[in-house]
């Protein structure tokens, strides 16, 4: 795990909700249910940022950018 667990933490739960969503419009019952893809993308996108972000209070050195 990289040093920036904060960022990483948040990441990961936003694309744990985006695929959340996926899962509950598919598996609610309802055909007419349709989840919106560009809401879906652009959740996992901002996810992975956070995931390759560091955090603020993370130095280039502890984070191995040095």
């Amino acid at each position: 795990m990289n040093k920036s667990w904060r960022t990483t933490t948040l990441g990961v739960t936003a694309i744990g909700i985006a695929v959340l969503n996926v899962a509950k419009a598919i598996f609610d019952g309802d055909p007419a249910t349709n989840f919106d893809w560009p809401t879906v993308s652009a959740q996992v996108a901002a996810g992975w940022g956070l995931i390759v972000a560091r955090d603020n209070s993370v130095t280039s050195e502890q984070a191995g950018a040095k």
